[in-house]
């Protein structure tokens, strides 16, 4: 194996799970943590983030959990990421559509874990292509996309697209199914369980040249 190992763990909560195969990434889905009430974690009534944190720290890895969380009524859906033993932050999903429960967060979600930079992407924040453009232009080494289900056949194929139009890696955990896209657009599935994905960083450029008009000077060749 070379590059970055994804383990994904589409399926399970991350309380029943006491140890990992070897790899750099660990990726549960939003049945990881369920929900989390942020103030019964400040009151030490939960511990499901340091239960995150825990495992990452026994098993080298980075961590990071689908959640739904709970702040004084306001309910988001939401990543915890956590890396060989420090919770590193909580990205919430930033668009919400209407008639959805959810409350909007801000900021994009990109985490230096283990030397890479991985940019975050939550459920409805995929059909919004600037992220994708954003991890891309900020120098992402790949993505992870979280999906609580998989309603219709749009997000593998969305992926597919990033991937090739941006040149990142794409993991995703939607429901009990994992997906890895490459830039080639081409992509692998699994139900599996546990399902690692051999992740090649990939740093080409090409260059891309365009004709506009505008930003006129008497030096501009007029063809």
């Amino acid at each position: 194996m070379y590059g970055m190992i994804f383990c994904v763990i589409a399926d399970k909560k991350l309380k029943d799970v006491k140890s990992l195969p070897e790899c750099d990434f660990a990726i549960f889905g939003f049945k990881g943590l369920g929900e989390v009430n942020y103030e019964d974690e400040l009151k030490g009534l939960s511990d499901k983030f340091e239960d995150a944190a825990r495992l990452s720290k026994s098993c080298k890895c980075g961590v990071l959990c689908g959640c739904r969380t709970l702040s004084r009524g306001i309910l988001r859906k939401s990543v915890s990421i956590a890396d060989r033993g420090k919770l590193l932050g909580i990205s919430d999903m930033t668009h919400v559509l209407d008639g959805e429960d959810y409350k909007s967060g801000a900021g994009l979600g990109v985490y230096h874990i283990g030397g890479y930079k991985i940019g975050l992407c939550i459920e409805n924040d995929l059909y919004f292509p600037d992220g994708m453009k954003a991890f891309s232009m900020c120098g992402c080494n790949a993505v992870v996309v979280f999906m609580e289900e998989l309603k219709n056949t749009l997000p593998p194929l969305l992926i597919r697209a990033y991937s090739h139009l941006y040149g990142l890696p794409v993991i995703m955990c939607a429901g009990n199914m994992a997906y890895y896209s490459e830039i080639t657009g081409e992509i692998a599935t699994s139900f599996q369980d546990c399902s690692l994905f051999d992740v090649e960083p990939h740093g080409q450029y090409r260059l891309v040249t365009t004709r506009t008009k505008g930003l006129y000077t008497e030096e501009s060749d007029d063809y």
